[in-house]
């Protein structure tokens, strides 16, 4: 393959699949409260798997490549942050007295956790033209990204849905949130030499902001029907599917 092909589906793949993920929204023909609840659980799950195995984790690895002794700094200050800018977000949206309120802060947390997703295609792929490196398996991590998006990119549809009850909505949303992930791939491309040292504290960030709206929107809002086994196993299920995906890409 040539390196324009390459870089090409580097970029590409993990926005495409975030919308295809987004269009199996269109796979549901009707809602019931029970299966609301189902839904934000499993997403919940996804959610709150991503930012520890695809964010916190890596963040803390990183932070400790590039500095072992303080490391912890950029976790902590990057979650702050994160969660800072949540309650900001919250605050100032309840000012407005909008009844999108909620949908506002579930957009913003997952637009701002694919945003350092790009930057890790956009550096993977700098990094391998620099050393003269570029092929397929180097581009393994776009292709992961890409395919731990499609469960991602349903799990962003399903809880946008419970808040618009339109599935054309739905998918429009959730396929706006992934769209940062090419342009911030290309900007991960051009500054490779420089981006390393902001990786661990965006990925703090990122998760601090998906937390935060995990626990704050989704799971007080997840448990709708009576069956709270039900709702604790699809968390669960959510949960194991993601760090399988995680770990095994």
């Amino acid at each position: 393959m040539s390196q324009q092909l390459l870089m090409t589906i580097a970029f590409a793949a993990p926005f495409l699949a975030t919308t295809l993920g987004c269009a199996f929204i269109y796979l549901f023909k009707s809602f019931s409260p029970t299966l609301n609840s189902i839904t934000l659980n499993l997403s919940s799950g996804i959610m709150l798997s991503a930012s520890i195995f695809s964010l916190l984790l890596p963040a803390i690895e990183n932070a400790k490549e590039n500095q072992t002794q303080h490391f912890i700094i950029p976790i902590i200050v990057g979650l702050s942050v994160g969660i800072l800018i949540m309650i900001a977000t919250n605050l100032i949206t309840s000012k407005i007295h909008s009844k999108n309120n909620k949908l506002i802060s579930l957009f913003s947390a997952i637009t701002l956790h694919n945003i350092p997703e790009g930057l890790i295609v956009g550096f993977a792929v700098g990094s391998a033209i620099s050393t003269n490196t570029l092929s397929f398996s180097s581009i393994a991590v776009a292709v992961g990204i890409a395919l731990q998006n499609i469960p991602e990119g349903l799990a962003t549809a399903l809880p946008i849905y419970s808040y618009t009850k339109s599935k054309t909505k739905s998918f429009l949303l959730g396929t706006l949130s992934g769209i940062v992930e090419p342009i911030f791939a290309v900007l991960g491309f051009f500054l490779t030499s420089h981006i390393t040292l902001l990786l661990p504290w965006l990925l703090a960030f990122s998760a601090g902001t998906m937390l935060f709206v995990i626990f704050e929107e989704l799971l007080p809002d997840s448990h709708q029907s009576k069956l709270s086994m039900l709702d604790t196993c699809c968390f669960l299920i959510g949960f194991m599917t993601m760090m399988c995906l995680d770990l095994c890409l």
